[in-house]
């Protein structure tokens, strides 16, 4: 109970050197290849599911969005499996981290609005201010229109931030208090191991809804530029 609280939110350092690199790059490791002609269930699995979300999410595009399908592929694969990897014990989730979350959320919606802006540039000037606005109301609603635009990303990188640092927070104060209890009263630790239990597997949901969710919405910022 005498750890600090957000121990698990510093980054990993070995020699004064940080191991951020490795563990962005671990997850890629995860996901198997193959060249044989008839795959295994693993693999078969995860290609079902990849047809499956990039179908869902893809289909509203049109063929100049479609060639984002890769990239965004590529995306919910990382921030799914590295939500996962960080519900492990003693691992650090580089999506806790604000700066990661912005690095992934600004270049994308930057991609996504100077791509609308090259190919629908009437229609993206168009966002800025509604049709039939009053004339005195312009000057503000271009402002708010504005400010809307730019705190997109923020918003994308800031519900991440804030989901997954907010579940690790919970097992930990949960799980401590778990033990702190197991001195005092067995019945009400093992009640409380139970809630852990529970938060652990809404957590979990949590990982996979999250990768989803960040995915899902630059797809639509992406939908509303081309």
């Amino acid at each position: 109970m005498n750890e600090n609280l957000f121990a698990s939110f510093i980054t990993p350092m070995i020699l004064g050197l940080p191991l951020v690199t490795l563990i962005v790059l671990f997850p890629s490791l995860l996901f198997p290849t193959s060249s044989r002609l008839v795959s295994n269930r693993l693999i078969s699995l995860q290609r079902w599911m990849l047809q499956l979300v990039s179908k869902q999410m893809m289909g509203i595009h049109n063929t100049k969005g479609q060639t984002w399908t890769l990239m965004l592929m590529s995306l919910i694969l990382f921030i799914g499996t590295t939500n996962l990897l960080g519900l492990l014990p003693h691992s650090f989730t580089p999506t806790t981290q604000l700066s990661m979350n912005l690095g992934m959320a600004i270049p994308l919606w930057a991609g996504a609005v100077v791509t609308g802006f090259r190919n629908k540039t009437k229609a993206s000037l168009a966002h800025f201010l509604p049709q039939g606005t009053p004339t005195p109301l312009i000057p503000m609603l271009v402002i708010i229109e504005t400010i809307s635009l730019f705190i997109q990303p923020v918003a994308l990188a800031v519900r991440l931030t804030a989901n997954i640092t907010a579940g690790h927070l919970l097992i930990h104060l949960i799980g401590g208090a778990t033990l702190a209890l197991m001195s005092i009263s067995t019945t009400t630790a093992l009640i409380t191991f139970m809630i852990l239990i529970l938060l652990t597997i809404l957590e979990f949901a949590v990982a996979m809804i999250q990768a989803y969710v960040f995915t899902l919405l630059v797809s639509l910022y992406l939908h509303d530029n081309t």
